[in-house]
């Protein structure tokens, strides 16, 4: 089958290509601003991608367009379509699909599929449970909305069949693990992404409000968590983070499959101990300890979701931990970019408050005392350029010592949203509309032995690269 690709570089839908390439199809496909990593990655598969939306491509005559929610019906202020190949597919009635329903269709059939979803720590916690398989000789295939440094790629199909089978009906079917996103399918589909994976293992990691541009509120994300649970089968089992009162509603509406419980006491999985080094328990029994490298009480609750997860398909909780000893995280989840004059500079994925929180308490929690955070982040996601949860913010920074915000693109008031910390030079919270006046209010006041937090979940500018520089002049 010959696939065209609309949005191809979006991270989703660039691993959905890597893996109809591997399975044998032919993939082309375009965007807008062609860019790295994910245009490296999908050229060196051979895979041929065009810039932009051109109504030309329909010369392409593929046997399917796989169209990504990047593609709306949307026109230019001159009144021309924003995405003028949308529109000559349709004129000509030619079949197009989602991303998640061709993966659901070509990819997932005749699988067991472990999908992890929450909104926050899925791609973290995805990469976990892929790892821990993997280390177990279970050959996974995955699909993973960012890059697992133990792997070096975001998808790939693994083994057509279980090498270590399990005692279930499906015992031998092969495993396949997936980032399930609950934000919707396409302009056409707006039901949440994973609704069209039919899990059999279901992990609910955590759920708040999000996704401020498609939904009103947490009851509409918490109904769309319910079709998901409506899914999964009698034989199949639900693991839910117990300490979320919102994923307690979401069960409580009804639920038709085994549970599992992580993170409280008085749940089937629970820890001991600090989350750099802990005691994993089941039902009250220790059972595992995990030692490794990485921080945060949410990096514990999602490691917990992991082993449970992996427990339902047969690996033992001390096989998972020892795998979780040696997990190396993945790219843009605090990766360490580079130290310059005793000064620490990290790249981070956080964009919604509470992910900015866990992820200044995790490195809190991790340093020595005098040690400074400066969080310097970039209000990019749709919720909140919408300013949606931006009254949230002095209680998201409140474990940086100094916090600088990029204020680009936002029609309401960082600094005035950010009053609370006290905002201006000498103060403890900053400003700035461009890059390199918010690199130059970051390095006036670094110090040796600062630990500088840059969290977005885009490029920000280089922003990373940029500081390296300007530290080395200092």
């Amino acid at each position: 089958m010959h696939i065209h690709i609309l949005g191809i570089c979006g991270t989703f839908m660039g691993g959905l290509a890597a893996l109809a390439r591997e399975a044998g199809h032919k993939v082309t496909g375009c965007d807008a601003g062609v860019y790295p990593p994910m245009s490296d990655q999908l050229r060196a598969l051979g895979i041929d991608l065009i810039e932009g939306f051109g109504a030309e491509q329909l010369g392409l005559a593929p046997d399917m367009f796989v169209v990504g929610n990047v593609v709306s019906r949307a026109r230019l202020a001159d009144g021309t379509p924003k995405f003028p190949l949308m529109e000559a597919i349709l004129d000509a009635g030619l079949p197009y699909t989602s991303g998640p329903q061709w993966l659901a269709d070509h990819v997932l059939q005749g699988r067991h599929v472990l999908a992890v979803a929450g909104t926050h720590g899925k791609t973290t916690t995805t990469s976990m449970l892929a790892w821990i398989l993997d280390s177990a000789g279970q050959q996974p295939g995955f699909l993973i909305g960012g890059v697992p440094l133990n792997f070096g790629v975001s998808a790939r199909l693994g083994a057509d069949r279980r090498p270590r089978p399990g005692s279930s009906p499906l015992g031998s079917a092969p495993l396949f693990v997936i980032e399930a996103d609950e934000y919707d399918t396409a302009f056409f589909d707006k039901r949440s992404k994973f609704v069209h994976y039919r899990p059999r293992t279901a992990v609910l990691n955590n759920l708040e409000f999000d996704h401020a541009d498609i939904f009103d509120d947490l009851a509409a994300i918490e109904r769309q968590f319910h079709h998901l649970v409506r899914t999964v089968p009698p034989s199949g089992r639900v693991v839910v983070n117990g300490l979320e009162e919102s994923l307690a509603r979401v069960l409580h509406a009804g639920c038709w499959s085994e549970v599992t419980r992580f993170g409280d006491v008085t749940g089937d999985f629970s820890a001991q101990g600090e989350p750099q080094a802990f005691d994993v328990l089941h039902r009250g029994r220790t059972v595992a300890r995990v030692e490794w490298t990485l921080t945060g009480l949410h990096n514990q609750l999602n490691a917990l979701a992991a082993i449970a997860a992996a427990h339902h398909v047969g690996v033992d909780p001390a096989e998972s931990a020892a795998a979780l000893a040696r997990f190396q995280n993945v790219k843009r989840r605090m990766e360490l970019r580079g130290t310059v004059r005793g000064i620490a500079v990290y790249d981070d994925f956080a964009h919604h408050p509470t992910a900015l929180r866990t992820t200044l308490d995790g490195l809190r929690r991790s340093l020595g005392p005098g040690a400074r955070i400066l969080a310097v982040f970039e209000p990019r996601s749709n919720t909140m350029k919408l300013g949606a949860m931006k009254s949230q913010l002095p209680w998201a920074l409140e474990p940086a010592d100094l916090a600088f915000c990029h204020t680009a693109g936002l029609d309401w008031d960082a600094a005035q949203a950010l009053a609370p910390l006290g905002v201006g030079p000498g103060q403890r919270a900053q400003t700035a509309g461009d890059i390199d006046t918010l690199v130059q209010q970051v390095v006036q006041v670094a110090r040796a032995g600062d630990h500088i937090v840059c969290m977005s979940n885009g490029g920000f500018g280089g922003i990373h690269a940029k500081l390296l520089s300007a530290l080395q002049k200092i």
